[in-house]
Order: structure tokens, then sequence, then C-alpha cells
């Protein structure tokens, strides 16, 4: 491979990866300061996230409508929580970079002290636990009653969610072994105790 090959490369490869890398910067750092948007345009690109133990206070669970730009319809299930705690958190998403082929984008963190967010939603078509414990768990409530957890606002105001639909809340739950595959995530805070950010050639993805 020649020297002009390779910087050809490398340009074509920064094209791609500085624009994702600063979105992610910008995005935790509108998590952190609460100031992040409650709806907006998902990209459509699917994303793993996994953890060791999940609490949450203030828990909910109902159906939604999330919108690509392009205006694809994604179904997907809210969880969101007041208050939570994770420890062992992963996150992956890959990213297809022309010439140099898949690339994994893996933010781990959470290890020694568990991440801490509030006000967290995710959107996934995906979700298993090893065990999962429940208090002052409802299940069957409309999605309009929803009241012990959140509903996020944008959410709220959408055509697509339905008040009369089927909803789950619960006082406080505890979740294992979390496996879940999520198009959004957003949170009034999030912080993440010994953050790491790894960009690595293939795949190796959280599961």
């Amino acid at each position: 491979m020649s020297p002009r090959v390779g910087r050809t490369r490398w340009r074509r490869f920064a094209a791609i990866l500085v624009p994702s890398v600063a979105a992610c910067a910008v995005l935790g750092i509108a998590m952190g300061q609460g100031v992040l948007a409650a709806s907006f345009l998902i990209s459509g690109k699917e994303f793993q996230v996994t953890a060791d133990t999940l609490t949450a206070r203030g828990f909910s669970s109902y159906g939604m409508v999330d919108v690509t730009r392009q205006g694809k319809l994604v179904p997907v299930l809210v969880t969101g929580s007041r208050h939570t705690t994770i420890t062992a958190l992963c996150q992956s998403v890959l990213i297809e970079v022309p010439v140099l082929g898949v690339q994994t984008f893996r933010l781990t963190g959470g290890d020694e002290r568990p991440v801490e967010a509030s006000n967290l939603f995710l959107d996934t078509t995906f979700q298993s636990a090893g065990q999962a414990n429940f208090r002052g768990l409802d299940q069957g409530i409309a999605q309009g009653e929803i009241a012990k957890g959140p509903i996020n606002p944008g959410d709220r105001h959408s055509r697509f969610f339905d008040p009369d639909g089927f909803g789950q809340q619960a006082t406080s739950v505890s979740l294992t072994d979390v496996r879940l595959t999520a198009v959004a995530l957003t949170a009034g805070t999030f912080n993440v105790p010994g953050l790491r950010v790894q960009l690595e050639h293939g795949r190796h993805e959280c599961f």
C-alpha cells in the first residue's frame, strides 16, 4: 500500500468517525446537564446495552412508536425510571466504515462505583434479564394513568401515545444480567464513573 492510499483511507475514516464521536460527546454533555430534548427523530440504528445489575425507583413501561428522519416507523417498548443505578454498564453500536469495514464503538463504566441516572428512558426492541424483582407492581394499567414512574413528556404529546393502551408501573424493580437492544436513550442526568470509550475493528458487541 502506498503512503498516498493510506492517507486517503484515513481521511475517509476520519470524515465518518469524527462526526460520530463528536455527536456522542455532545450527547453525554447534554445528558449531564439535563438539557437533552424530550423527543427527537431517531437514526434507526440499534445499539446494545448490558449490565450486571440495574435498580430503578419509580418504574414505568409502555408502548410507543419512534420515527426516523426518513419517516420510518419503529415500534418500541419504552422503559422509564425516576432514579436508576447500574453496575458494569456496556453500550455498543456497529459502524460501517467504507474501505475499513465494520467497527464497534463501545462505552463501558460503573465497575467500581455504579452508574447513576435520573429520568432515564430507554426505547427498546428487545429486553431480557436473568432475574427481575418488582415491588408495588401494576400490570395492565392504562398508559395515561401511569404515575409511579415517569412518562417521557415528548411521548405523552405524541400522536402515537395511546392513553388507553397497555402499561406497567412499579414502585421499584431490581434486575440482574440485563440485556437490551435499543434505538434511543434519554436521561436528565447520566453519571458514569470509570468511563471508557473504545473503537475496535470488527464486531465486538456487548452481547
